[in-house]
């Protein structure tokens, strides 16, 4: 059995936090505003975990209202939801992935977070694609007021 699950994640950008994404630190003057680490990458490639089994989405699992979760990294998080994925006796067969960020500019950083997300998801590097654009100054990424993700995943029983 095959399902598909898409993921979308969306934070504000601002000064005096840190840029994480897809599990890395990314040097830039401001971070995303978040209860967790607010690395969207990550938390859109969980939402399409997570929905391509109908089991909700992040915030049910780690509500923002939880301090537990204040800060946390979003890699221990994306752990969790594998493993909840795995214990259903899913196995991912591929994820395509896009960051949306007019800056800075992720392409020099991809290959690492694809080392890093296939360790953490037990996968091969030619099953996670992670894509980056900018909207050509459009639209609130374009005025780099916030930076998100969208993710496609597939599964297989």
């Amino acid at each position: 059995m095959l399902r598909i699950g898409n993921g979308y994640d969306v934070h504000k950008l601002v000064e005096g936090r840190k840029l994480i994404l897809g599990g890395i630190e990314i040097p830039h003057d401001k971070g995303v505003l978040g209860h967790s680490d607010g690395d969207v990458l990550i938390h859109a490639i969980m939402d399409g975990l997570l929905g391509a089994l109908a089991l909700g989405d992040i915030g049910q699992h780690f509500p923002d209202t939880d301090n537990k979760y204040l800060g946390i990294d979003s890699k221990i998080l994306l752990k969790k939801v594998w493993d909840i994925v795995k214990n259903k006796g899913y196995k991912i067969i591929n994820i395509d992935s896009i960051i949306v960020a007019q800056r800075p500019k992720v392409k020099p950083y991809l290959e690492s977070m694809r080392k890093i997300l296939c360790e953490v998801l037990e996968i091969e590097i030619d099953q996670l694609s992670i894509k980056a654009t900018t909207e050509e100054k459009l639209g609130f990424t374009g005025r780099e007021e916030g930076i998100k993700s969208y993710a496609v995943v597939l599964l297989e029983k």
